[in-house]
């Protein structure tokens, strides 16, 4: 109630951009003011649901709702999504060295859509700034997944450095790593998500991965790759099969879409990527083909469009094992976690399922 009656109206009013970085700034206050973390999480923390709690890439998840890469791009704000009922976070997308990305206006709201438009371009401060807001971490209560990216002015055939470099100042913050090459607001990023140069890429990151666990003495860390929403069916096929042949450990489906379809807003025209509703059902469709095609042996995270329990408890039963939300948090505000977690929970007992694992994949039984 107070989000939707005096911060979304107020927040509404400003330029989005600005919004964003108020709500960050406020987010990250978590972790500099004593109390004030656990004051947010008696306000808005979601209680344990043991139907809800899941382990997957090794990680126990107290419940599958995460908070998607775009809004903590630098991992200032680690401790406050700590405290708001989140299951997990993703921080990033983060690059090698700190860059502004895009020409603002870059971020466009679009409300009768209930979505956004952005064309940030991986404006970030880097990775050395992201090492050190996250070395800061004073609560640890959910999994934290750091999301890698290339700089813009680093030719694809080198991307594999970029990743590299981030893995290697990252890789004892980060509880798992996210490999972005699916945001429409790098050029020639979505490339990368082809043929050779997807094999190559993946290769460096594995190698890598590996690396750095011989070197701590422990097991790799897990790593996921972010797909768009906005493949053919043949070249999702080719995709999917590469991330498979480089032992990734799953997949993130779906970044954002470059359609524009049914939009009524004056800002439909804008460049960048669209999130939120209108992506709902494209998501949902491309968990389900990921599933299909790997037999539900690759564990996937679904994002896109999820408003409701509904919303989220379709992509599970399409293939998702977790899932992630960005542009409904925005439209609804923390209360929606919740919301999310409590409505999950009724469509597990209404389908008779014990746990969220058993739901996982049900639409293909």
């Amino acid at each position: 109630m107070l989000y939707s009656s005096l911060l979304k109206p107020f927040l509404f009013k400003m330029d989005p951009e600005k919004a964003h970085h108020l709500v960050i700034d406020g987010m990250a206050a978590c972790g500099k003011v004593p109390g004030l973390g656990g004051l947010m999480h008696a306000m808005y923390g979601v209680s344990p649901a043991p139907e809800l709690g899941t382990e997957l890439l090794g990680i126990r998840f107290p419940h599958p709702v995460g908070l998607a890469a775009g809004l903590d791009k630098n991992g200032v704000a680690a401790d406050g999504f700590s405290s708001i009922g989140f299951g997990f976070a993703e921080v990033g997308t983060v690059t090698p060295k700190g860059q502004p990305g895009n020409v603002q206006p870059r971020l466009f709201r679009l409300p009768p859509d209930e979505a956004l438009i952005n064309r940030m371009g991986f404006n970030n401060e880097g990775a050395d700034a992201m090492a050190a807001s996250l070395s800061r971490r004073k609560i640890s209560r959910i999994p934290i997944a750091v999301n890698i990216g290339k700089n813009k002015d680093t030719p694809n055939e080198l991307a594999h450095e970029d990743y590299r470099a981030c893995i290697k100042k990252l890789y004892e913050y980060g509880d798992f790593f996210v490999v972005n090459i699916s945001s429409p607001n790098t050029q020639g990023l979505r490339d990368l998500q082809h043929g050779d140069e997807l094999k190559k890429l993946l290769g460096a990151v594995m190698e890598e991965m590996g690396a750095q666990a011989t070197k701590r003495g422990g097991a790799a860390k897990q790593v996921l790759v972010k797909i768009a929403p906005d493949m053919s069916d043949e070249q999702l096929e080719h995709t999917v099969a590469t991330i498979m042949e480089s032992r990734v450990s799953g997949i993130i489906a779906t970044n954002t879409t470059l359609s524009r379809d049914g939009l009524t807003h004056k800002h439909a025209g804008e460049t960048g990527g669209l999130s939120g509703k209108p992506l709902t059902r494209r998501s949902t469709d491309v968990i389900a083909a990921v599933y299909r095609q790997t037999g539900g042996k690759l564990p996937i995270i679904g994002s896109g469009g999820i408003f409701t329990a509904q919303d989220a408890y379709d992509k599970i039963r399409a293939g998702a094992s977790l899932v992630e939300i960005y542009t409904a948090l925005i439209y609804k505000g923390p209360g929606l976690l919740r919301e999310l977690t409590s409505g999950l929970v009724e469509c597990l007992r209404k389908d008779g399922y014990r746990n969220i694992a058993e739901a996982v994949g049900a639409d293909h039984r």
